[in-house]
């Protein structure tokens, strides 16, 4: 059952997306050669607390973390350890924030050494871009449908692909809530959109095939073809003028 925000709740979710979005862009910035995924994971806790935040994934059916790194074919939900960034890695970034009583979840994918890699770089901007059409079509009125087939056309008009076994969620009092949003679809199909859903939008996109396979720490995915993806993630709240990025 979906859980309808007043318009009081989305004014407390947008203050802990603005905290959310302020600590996601330092944690990008601290993402560079020789420094550990557990490194840029304790700065996100630090970052939380000075903020007067919570992360909403430390322990969260039993994830050690407060941030989500996923390195390279690792898609999401990477666990941070002593491994070593190096130039050229594609990093994805996902972060929970408890505010006030109610959760914000985002996600980015840094490229360590910037554009030097065109082929990396098409990947995230497709990702970006595809987050951005999802965004769009989440209008009062369509449907989830509508959404995932948004990105999903655009992505595989670019010649990559969507992940079908992982997808957004709605988010409020609890980190996931109904309903599902896929990143894959038809349009004018699935539940309608209202206001007062607050949804979390987050394609998973890849170079090769949208099969995935367990990671070898017990939390993650990855690509079955071993090769790349990239996520981005916003949570974004449907009012009767259109859809809002509470997360930026």
């Amino acid at each position: 059952m979906v859980k309808l925000k007043t318009n009081k709740d989305i004014a407390v979710m947008g203050e802990g997306g603005k905290i959310l979005a302020a600590v996601l862009d330092k944690l990008s910035a601290a993402v560079r050669p020789g420094t550990t995924t557990e490194e840029i994971d304790m700065l996100a806790r630090e970052l939380l607390s000075s903020y007067g935040a919570k992360p909403s994934f430390l322990g969260y059916n039993g994830f050690p973390a407060a941030l989500c790194v996923s390195v390279n074919e690792e898609v999401v939900h990477g666990v941070p350890s002593d491994r070593v960034l190096q130039q050229g890695d594609v990093v994805k970034l996902d972060l929970g924030a408890y505010y006030k009583g109610f959760h914000t979840d985002s996600a980015r994918t840094v490229l360590i050494g910037g554009i030097n890699d065109a082929k990396k770089q098409k990947l995230i901007n497709v990702t970006s871009r595809a987050l951005e059409l999802g965004t769009e079509a989440a209008q009062p009125g369509n449907t989830l449908g509508d959404v995932g087939h948004a990105i999903e056309r655009y992505v595989k008009s670019e010649g990559f692909d969507v992940v079908r076994d992982l997808v957004g969620h709605g988010i409020g009092k609890n980190v996931h809530e109904e309903p599902e949003v896929l990143n894959y679809g038809k349009a004018g199909e699935g539940m309608r959109l209202e206001p007062g859903m607050v949804i979390a939008i987050e394609p998973m996109v890849v170079e090769g095939t949208w099969k995935i396979a367990d990671g070898p720490d017990g939390f993650s995915f990855i690509t079955k073809d071993k090769k790349l993806a990239a996520h981005f993630e916003h949570t974004v709240a449907i009012t009767e003028r259109g859809p809002v990025i509470l997360t930026q």
